[in-house]
């Protein structure tokens, strides 16, 4: 009401164009992270949309949920933004009434008509669009909150538009694109194309490319547990013992614990000073490179690349090391397990039957379901933030399992063989002959 009081005098106090000003901006703010939030959200890419899933925050989750429903998404989006920018067109109107006395109804509308229109397409349209092509990432997260508000405030609305516009393509008669189609549809088509003339092996690298862009670093590294360091006051004997009984040709040192990591080793560099007693070795380490768990294995084998390394120190979000990642664990993602040398053949597999294999607790999710001939997300919707077998069981579990205990999902199950300072160590996974979706009692 005090609105229409202002310009009922013809005469605007300070109050109220002040009251005016301040509307004016907040819906230029709230229409701009609308049309930047459209642009951002629907240039994302699944590699993008993967990446926002790793991330352990209020904004990712929430851009992730908006994301599960484009359609509503973008309801939501045009909805909001078509309300605001009527709410700017009457409140500017209404301040400009004020400032434009005594001109004519006609050269007062023009006035009227070119700054709202100045300010939509700039603040409303230009601007924010430029600026989330060129940040969608940063934008989706920014914009996550406010959207997410306003798909609470128009769900109704958004609902009914979607309802309406999902009726006319099924009376239009429209097809599912390319675009639909799954990694387990391009699985498929792969066994049906080349599965008849190539070898399984190669069937396996062509799945092994297909997925290749969706894997984080997380899901293949070597977890803190099982990393083999150097202790930084060490002397050269106790180094070289080390090395030999470790058995790697590369290894971090640190400080006091991993997650002081002061750089790295390469055991070739200690063959010209072997015989040197007392050797100050500290002068052959080299900087680490450290990479953070949520990186994408291509862009990290990009980087590998161009750097000429091998090795990265895994670091979590709170700079703590998580493992560590190699060039051979990225290479197996594609061609399958490397052995070398230094491989111990049945350390973390071992098939009984076609029914029961035997698998170390630390064994990940992906390379079981590999090694038992099955899609890498069977396990996606019990899995949780899990990427071992032992975090799988937990997950399913709900609780830490005793020595012995069968845990279930669907037609597996995971039997628990050995626990060691909590942590389970073996465990064996029985596959069950599927139940019918045809037998009832």
């Amino acid at each position: 009401m005090f609105l229409l009081q202002a310009t009922s005098g013809g005469v605007f106090s300070i109050s109220n164009v002040t009251v005016l000003i301040i509307i004016i901006l907040t819906l230029l703010l709230l229409t701009a992270i609308t049309a930047g939030a459209e642009t951002a959200y629907f240039s994302l890419n699944a590699k993008d949309v993967n990446y926002l899933k790793t991330k352990d925050n209020t904004s990712a989750r929430q851009a992730t949920t908006l994301l599960e429903q484009p359609k509503l998404l973008l309801a939501t989006i045009l909805v909001a933004n078509n309300f605001i920018n009527i709410a700017i067109v009457i409140t500017t109107s209404m301040l400009l009434r004020g400032f434009l006395i005594g001109m004519s109804p006609v050269a007062a509308f023009l006035v009227q008509i070119v700054a709202v229109t100045f300010l939509l397409v700039l603040f409303g349209e230009v601007l924010p669009k430029v600026y989330a092509t060129q940040n969608n990432m940063r934008m989706a997260l920014f914009a996550a909150p406010v959207i997410n508000v306003m798909q609470g405030l128009f769900k109704p609305i958004s609902s009914m538009l979607v309802s309406s516009s999902t009726f006319i393509e099924e009376k239009l008669g429209s097809k599912p694109g390319a675009a639909n189609l799954s990694n387990e549809d391009f699985e498929h088509a792969i066994e049906l194309t080349v599965g008849h003339t190539a070898t399984r092996e190669e069937v396996n690298i062509f799945k092994g490319i297909l997925k290749f862009s969706n894997i984080t670093v997380r899901q293949i590294m070597r977890t803190r547990l099982d990393v083999s360091g150097i202790p930084f006051d060490y002397n050269f004997n106790q180094v070289q013992q080390l090395t030999i009984d470790a058995g790697y040709s590369r290894m971090p040192v640190y400080r006091e614990n991993l997650d002081k990591v002061a750089g790295m080793i390469y055991t070739k560099d200690f063959l010209p000073y072997s015989e040197i007693d007392n050797f100050d070795w500290h002068t052959l380490i080299r900087p680490a490179y450290f990479v953070h768990e949520g990186k994408f294995i291509e862009d990290l084998l990009k980087e590998f690349q161009h750097k000429r390394i091998h090795f990265a120190v895994v670091v979590d979000e709170f700079g703590g090391t998580s493992g560590i990642v190699t060039l051979e664990d990225i290479m197996e993602e594609i061609i399958g397990d490397i052995k070398d040398e230094f491989d111990e053949e049945d350390l973390h597999f071992k098939k009984i039957d076609d029914q029961n294999y035997i698998f170390e607790g630390k064994t990940l999710i992906n390379d079981v379901c590999r090694m038992i001939g099955e899609q890498s997300d069977t396990f996606e919707e019990v899995r949780g933030e899990s990427d071992s077998l032992a975090g799988l069981i937990l997950e399913i579990s709900g609780k830490f399992p005793a020595v012995n205990e069968t845990v279930s999902y669907k037609h597996y199950d995971f039997t628990v063989l050995n626990i060691d300072k909590m942590r389970i160590q073996r465990v064996k996974l029985t596959i069950n002959e599927p139940e019918s979706e045809n037998a009832k009692p």
